[in-house]
Order: C-alpha cells, then structure tokens, then sequence
C-alpha cells in the first residue's frame, strides 16, 4: 500500500476542505518538461541515489498547476515533486545523483482542496481550480501562492478510480 501524506480536516465548505498538512519532505525538478522531470524523480526513488536505495513511492504527486500535465506528479511555478516517506528526515534521506533533483522541507501548511476524478486534463484542472477559487472568495478566505495539482494514482489506474486535487495554500485561523 503506498503511503499517502497525513493531514487533518479542519473545515469543509460546500465541496471543498480546507486542511492542515503537517512538514513534509520533498524531492522536487523545477523547470523541466513534466515527463522529463517525472522520469528524474522516478529514477531517484528506484535508487539512482548516492546509496543506491530504492524509496517507497508515495502519493499524492505534486505538480505546479501552470503547466498542462500529462503524467501524475505535484509542482510549483514549473516544478514536479514527490513527497518523501514519512521515515526519512533531512539528514537521512538518500541524496540524488541528479543535480536537477532538490531536497525540500515544506513547512506545515493550511490548503483549501477540491477533488475531481478522472482524467486531470488541462480543461478540467482549471474547471476545478475556478470552483476552487469562487468558493474562497465567497468565503472571504485569503489565498497565498499558486494553486498546485495533486494526483494520488499510478498514470496507468483505469480514470474511474482516479483520485486528483487541486489546492492552494489559505490563511485562516
């Protein structure tokens, strides 16, 4: 079973939760193609790393939203990452090979998230993103930063059991 990235509910409003995820790990490719950057971290996590160690995948894939995605991963402006599992830490996480492959802490922080299935074709991606930010405006919930999408199946799951989010980080009490 992959492991999924804890978080806790702190609110729901209509068809979106707002979240508290805690600091998390990432290994993350900033500026490539998503495919490119896609097979850099999946190569990583087969063990192209100074120790040769295989780690587990975990979900969900981060892609920043701005760019049309065709494989499952999460970002930031143009950026793919992967949330690393939850026993490693800064200091003992194999470190990449790869010089395009960076190690980041993400700070514990709060995202207002919607959920849609299927396929996170471009068009859908932004349905799902203007919802998104309707309903927070509507809300007068403040947004910081970027939406980013966050997929939580294998690009090869059959659409219907498809798990995908978009979010984006929110200020509130």
């Amino acid at each position: 079973m992959v492991e999924k990235v804890k978080y806790s509910v702190l609110k729901k409003i209509d068809s979106i939760e707002i979240r508290k995820y805690p600091e998390i790990l990432l290994a993350l490719v900033e500026g490539l193609n998503g495919d490119r950057a896609f097979g850099l971290l999946f190569n990583f996590i087969s063990g192209n790393n100074k120790v040769n160690e295989k780690i587990k995948m975990t979900a969900p894939v981060i892609n920043s939203e701005k760019i049309k995605m065709t494989s499952p991963v999460i970002s930031k402006g143009d950026y793919i990452a992967f949330i690393m599992p939850s026993i490693y830490d800064n200091n003992s996480i194999p470190m990449p090979l790869d010089p395009n492959i960076k190690i980041k802490i993400e700070p514990e922080r709060k995202l207002a998230v919607i959920r849609f299935s299927g396929y996170s074709t471009y068009n859908k991606i932004q349905k799902y993103e203007d919802k998104l930010m309707m309903l927070l405006k509507e809300n007068n919930i403040k947004t910081k930063g970027n939406p980013l999408l966050m997929r939580y199946n294998s690009p090869f799951a059959p659409p219907f059991i498809r798990r995908n989010e978009v979010g984006i980080e929110v200020e509130i009490d």
